[in-house]
């Protein structure tokens, strides 16, 4: 057998420093670390380069959007992966004319970037107010071939969705990473969710035969309220529970929920490639069936999502 193994990282880290270049130099610290130990592609969480604006509404925050083009902080993790010769995906808040994007460039490990990813499910919540700053994301889900192994990325609450795994799954990915923010709700102290979050994507990596990284942020942090002085901003835990789960589901590393950390595994992509062919998850799909994924309500299908059906070769005029 030929073998092929990838080593991944999780990085858990905090971005709460409104200098965003103090952010900036601690992942950078942190990617540096997580190379040294052998790390082939470094996952960091959610827009690792600022803090979590959405956990109130306040317009200004939206100057924070910068474009793709040309962008000077894409540029330096991009410079960055090449230096160290490993993949990096690199979360930023993106301005595209007057939209504004929760976006990640991927970064190839000789420092190209490869394309751009815009996350597809925004929340919209107590502290997770996303769908005031961003639009939804309109590049499809994506799947990078980098220099180590195919790679599908998506972001956050993208991963409470069993189609988006199923997805860059079919799409050919051997690696699904989730880039993530989460943590306590600002409406209920009572309300945690660390653990349906980890089982979540643990179901996608057994469902899919593939593993996940997922990395969180870490530590506390209060929003700038809605621009009145005397109006307290919204506060909101962020849970850590980082993990890296096999293509069986089982967790093989996972972080606390405080402490900055580097979580690493090294898989062997062909055995598990050979695995996922063998258990006949795609072999036995039946896409046919799944009208009803095409709808909203399970029963009304928008006509031009309806797919025509296809004739048989034989039947093909000439």
């Amino acid at each position: 057998m030929n073998e092929r193994h990838l080593s991944v990282a999780a990085i858990q880290m905090a971005s709460g420093d409104w200098h965003l270049q103090a952010n900036m130099d601690r992942a950078e610290r942190l990617i540096r670390q997580a190379a040294a130990a052998g790390a082939q592609l470094i996952v960091c969480p959610e827009l690792f380069m600022c803090p979590y604006f959405c956990i109130d509404q306040n317009v200004q925050h939206l100057e924070l959007a910068e474009p793709f083009e040309g962008n000077p902080r894409i540029a330096h993790f991009a410079r960055l992966a090449g230096e160290l010769g490993v993949v990096i995906p690199i979360g930023f808040f993106e301005r595209a004319g007057n939209a504004a994007y929760n976006s990640v460039a991927m970064a190839d490990a000789d420092g190209r970037i490869l394309g751009v990813y815009r996350k597809t499910h925004i929340p919209d919540g107590p502290g997770y107010t996303e769908k005031f700053y961003f639009t939804p994301g309109d590049t499809g889900f994506k799947v990078w071939q980098t220099r180590f192994g195919r790679i599908g990325l998506a972001i956050c609450w993208d991963q409470w969705y069993p189609e988006t795994a199923r997805c860059l799954a079919l799409m050919g990915a051997e690696v699904l990473c989730f880039p993530t923010i989460i943590g306590s709700e600002p409406h209920s102290a009572a309300m945690d969710t660390a653990g349906q979050w980890q089982r979540t994507m643990q179901g996608h990596a057994a469902a899919n035969m593939l593993p996940v990284v997922a990395a969180n942020r870490i530590g506390r942090e209060t929003g700038l309220g809605n621009g009145n002085p005397q109006q307290q901003g919204l506060s909101t835990c962020f849970y850590g529970s980082s993990f890296i789960a096999d293509h069986l589901g089982e967790k093989v590393a996972e972080a606390n929920r405080v402490d900055e950390c580097i979580l690493l595994h090294r898989f062997e992509l062909e055995s598990m490639r050979l695995d996922r062919q063998s258990f006949g998850f795609f072999r036995d799909r039946r896409p046919e069936m799944y009208a009803a994924l095409l709808s909203s309500d399970g029963q009304h299908i928008r006509p031009d999502l309806r797919r025509p059906a296809q004739a048989l070769p034989s039947d093909r005029q000439e």
